[in-house]
């Protein structure tokens, strides 16, 4: 008993320590602190277990500040999706088709639809969202995230690619990434996309996937964290521990700091443990020390399972942010392995390149979902409306 006094003691001291000198700030964001900082806190987290029970607290109260911190506690009804498919095309080993579902009553969800051709059976399902970055083919629509797409559908699996609001069709039929819902509903939006994938015939709901870069990436160790269905996450360019993300989407609501409990993104995309979890990094930009600090914290979590080995990460030194070719590569091979995929036709075995080359890149109109808002169904919210979680 007095042992556990001290502990508690100890843990108190550092969670006080941590809400000075900045106790009134509850976001943070952007580069809310310096890496030495980054460094010390991952020390004070640490400190806060000592062994797998304690650990398992530890992650709970974690989870339940980012969904109360998000505004999705209590966990929200799940209305019927209504889903929308159609407009099939069909390419060198899979099908792309234009897919739209309601996360809630009025607020739809717009994205896009890959299957892989060949024998039918059981597949892996994967989320791809997608970053900030814009431009007329922003979002979903960019080539890298088609190529991302199409790659893993011709590898066995089937894949949605969704829009954050305010980008792609969401954009388009006027809403705004300035939303003030946008960490609510974007959090929310992938918890039904994972409803969506497991409502599709022929997913197999014990292997879903999630890889997203920048912005998607903190979709991808969110979503990962708060949802167990989750079997193996990717997150590119983005776990950090001195950067929380620069948007509103991912660090305007107190997920990450309350009275009563501190915690970074290298922590909360620990809660991956013990499933596989691989973190692509680069020199480039905040994921720069990646391999000597928010790996090896993370590996320290992975130790309590003895799952050291499912928790990966690849570094590319002397280059930037971004789901550039590179990084596809590096992610492949692991969804290929933790999700059974078949890599016969894509894989070069001399090269050990999996070859995108047989990809079909659409253009814009190709890949929308309605052309106008007359187009969606009545019921549909007017943009910029608040959406209603209760």
């Amino acid at each position: 008993m007095n042992r556990l006094i001290i502990f508690l003691c100890f843990v108190s001291f550092f969670t006080t320590r941590a809400e000075s000198p900045k106790a009134k700030v509850t976001l943070c964001v952007g580069q809310y602190q310096t890496e030495a900082e980054a460094v010390e806190q991952l020390k004070r987290l640490r400190a806060t277990h000592r062994n797998f029970a304690q650990w398992k607290v530890r992650a709970a109260a974690v989870r339940q500040q980012i969904l109360t911190g998000a505004k999705l506690n209590p966990f929200p009804k799940r209305t019927p999706l209504k889903a929308i498919i159609k407009n099939k095309r069909t390419y060198n080993g899979y099908t792309v088709e234009a897919a739209t579902f309601e996360a809630r009553p009025g607020y739809f969800v717009y994205g896009n639809l890959y299957r892989p051709l060949g024998p039918k059976g059981k597949r892996p399902g994967i989320l791809c969202p997608h970053g900030h970055a814009r431009g007329p083919a922003g979002g979903r629509l960019r080539p890298d995230q088609q190529h991302r797409c199409a790659t893993l559908a011709r590898m066995g699996a089937v894949v949605f690619s969704y829009d954050m609001i305010g980008f792609g069709d969401s954009e388009y039929l006027g809403w705004k990434h300035k939303h003030p819902q946008a960490l609510t509903l974007q959090t929310w939006s992938s918890i039904r996309a994972l409803d969506f994938l497991e409502s599709l015939p022929g997913v197999d709901k014990k292997r879903l996937g999630v890889t997203g870069c920048s912005g998607g990436g903190t979709q991808t160790f969110l979503l990962t964290a708060i949802d167990k269905r989750v079997a193996v996450s990717v997150p590119v360019v983005m776990v950090s521990a001195h950067f929380f993300g620069g948007c509103h989407c991912e660090s305007g609501m107190p997920i990450h700091k309350t009275t009563k409990l501190e915690t970074n993104n290298a922590e909360i995309a620990a809660l991956a443990a013990p499933r596989p979890l691989k973190l692509i990094s680069v020199g480039g930009d905040w994921t720069k020390n990646t391999p000597k600090v928010e790996h090896p914290f993370i590996q320290s979590i992975y130790k309590y399972y003895g799952a050291e080995a499912q928790a990966e990460n690849t570094h590319f030194a002397k280059e930037g942010h971004g789901y550039q070719l590179s990084k596809r590569q590096a992610m492949y091979p692991f969804m290929v392995k933790h999700l059974g995929l078949n890599a016969s036709e894509v894989l070069n075995k001399k090269t050990g390149v999996y070859d995108e080359g047989k990809n079909t890149l659409e253009p814009v109109d190709t890949m929308r979902n309605f052309k106008t808002l007359a187009d969606m169904p009545k019921h549909a919210l007017k943009p910029g409306s608040r959406v209603s979680f209760k």
